[in-house]
């Protein structure tokens, strides 16, 4: 039920951290996958050829909508199908909410949740059009479920992508396609280096994780394939948190 044998995922935001991980789990379960973003994701494309499966990168500026059908349209020409779609890019802006400014806002909310949106609905386009069956998974937060302080574009994004996973759930789930959302907890990457190294604010954040530790990107592995496989096929409209158990606290 978890394998991706004969699959396609395509991954948005997968040079480093989660997303890279999220990638080398569906390539290690047997999907071809092709990355998108602004950039080569050198790295992650020789950690997929070591793996054994077929991968494509997609150079293109998330911060635009535009061109999102081109893009479904690449992967499938590529790599032969586009099945899985896995929406990980993002940008947080820090700023207090008093002071921040419409560019802030605009900037987070354009990657967050327009071109989400919008990369989504061409992924279903092409499914629909096409007849089959597919999955999106989108990437939450643990600020679709808090507040957060300094973010406040960020948490709204969030927030709405956690909204948005269940409306699209409900429309698309009648044409096979489940519409699913990860939320990660606190992860070891570099986007959290600072956290890290921050002696104080480390040891609140791992006094509230039951587990104990950060996260790493493999522990990501195992909801994304489950979402994206067979596994999942009943599973419709979740915001799934694999956060070491934080919200539990």
């Amino acid at each position: 039920m978890f394998d991706l044998s004969g699959k396609t995922a395509l991954v948005t935001g997968a040079n480093t951290g989660l997303g890279q991980g999220m990638a080398l789990a569906l390539a290690q379960a047997g999907a071809d996958i092709a990355l998108i973003g602004r950039s080569e994701p050198t790295e992650t494309l020789a950690k997929i050829a070591k793996i054994g499966v077929k991968s494509h990168s997609i150079l293109t500026d998330l911060s635009s909508a535009d061109g999102v059908a081109d893009i479904v349209a690449e992967a499938a020409s590529e790599l032969g199908r586009a099945d899985i779609l896995v929406n990980n890019a993002g940008i947080i802006k820090r700023n207090e909410a008093i002071d921040f400014t419409p560019g802030e806002w605009d900037a987070v909310m354009d990657v967050n949740l327009r071109t989400l949106f919008f990369l989504s609905q061409a992924f279903a386009r092409h499914l629909v059009a096409e007849k089959k069956s597919g999955k999106i998974i989108n990437i939450a937060s643990m600020l679709t479920f808090q507040g957060g302080i300094r973010v406040p574009s960020y948490t709204a994004s969030k927030s709405a992508v956690g909204g948005l996973t269940k409306a699209l759930a409900n429309e698309w789930a009648g044409h096979g396609i489940n519409v699913n959302a990860i939320a990660p907890g606190y992860f070891a990457t570099n986007n959290t280096a600072a956290l890290q190294a921050d002696e104080k604010r480390n040891a609140e954040i791992l006094g509230r994780i039951p587990s104990g530790r950060w996260g790493k990107p493999s522990d990501m592995g195992g909801a994304i394939v489950f979402l994206a496989s067979a596994a999942s096929d009943y599973v419709q409209g979740i915001t799934l948190p694999v956060d070491g158990g934080w919200l539990s606290r």
